[in-house]
């Protein structure tokens, strides 16, 4: 499924619209962005897989994740689905207290019906000014209504939607997320997790789309790029942190994900 909303974020739109209905049409890997995602489930059913903890998400359900937290959607075989995206950037929440907020953490919500009504209208009529041609105030306007569906979340009386019972790859995942700072080997993991390593791999590939060693390496790269952006570390003292066991595989492995070199990646942070 071509992400169209997302290739507009990475053209520099501060706020992009996506929908999508489909079956069978899982994502083929864990990813992040370096915006906001409001994920809005209009119908059906998905199973969402956030920093190790898995959610079942069914209609009229929906996710908030921050910037730089890695996720992963999927539905079970012939179950239909459609599905609303909002991106937007953090500079667009004009409130600090929501920001931070926000920032924190991936919130999945459950609202009553009362309120369902009012989020499906908020984002319709941000759906609509974002596809008219630019006019008077339309970024005030748009960050207003933006706003409002966010206060209106935060406001309503809503479930928390807990995360299902932790199957092995989930297992495996919060673990790499925990520890992926130490050295992890695919042996010891399954060991730990009482499988044997070809069956861990199976079945970690099957949900993830990754190997265990891929998802290790984009675990420890998403790491990197949060203390190259928060910290003055020098790159040596950051591929030491996030578990590279020297700067030559460091350098490598960020460069494959990123399409940068961990200095080119400051580098950008720093022009912004």
């Amino acid at each position: 499924m071509l992400d169209t909303a997302a290739i507009l974020m990475s053209h520099g739109e501060k706020v992009a619209y996506g929908y999508a209905e489909g079956v069978n049409d899982n994502m083929c890997q864990s990813h992040f962005h370096e915006f906001f995602e409001l994920y809005y489930l209009e119908s059906g059913e998905r199973h969402h897989m956030i920093e190790g903890e898995l959610y079942h998400l069914t209609a009229h359900e929906f996710i908030i994740f921050p910037p730089n937290v890695m996720h992963h959607s999927y539905g079970d075989k012939n179950v239909p689905f459609k599905r609303i995206v909002l991106y937007f950037t953090p500079d667009m929440i004009v409130y600090p207290e929501v920001r931070s907020y926000l920032l924190e953490t991936a919130r999945v919500f459950s609202l009553k019906k009362i309120k369902k009504s009012m989020i499906h209208l908020l984002l319709s009529m941000l759906h609509t000014e974002l596809d008219k041609e630019e006019g008077l105030f339309q970024k005030e306007y748009l960050e207003n209504l933006l706003n409002q569906l966010l206060l209106t979340i935060l406001r309503a009386d809503y479930t928390p939607v807990e995360s299902t019972p932790r199957t092995r790859p989930a297992q495996a995942v919060n673990y790499i997320h925990e520890h992926y700072a130490e050295e992890i080997s695919v042996s010891a993991l399954a060991d730990m997790l009482y499988v044997s390593p070809y069956h861990l791999c199976r079945e970690f590939k099957k949900v993830t789309g990754k190997t265990i060693i891929q998802y290790l390496n984009m675990t420890r790269v998403l790491h990197a790029q949060r203390m190259l952006l928060e910290t003055d570390y020098n790159i040596t003292r950051i591929s030491k942190e996030t578990g590279f066991s020297n700067l030559t595989h460091f350098n490598r492995i960020f460069k494959s994900i990123t399409g940068v070199s961990p200095s080119e990646k400051r580098k950008q942070y720093q022009s912004v």
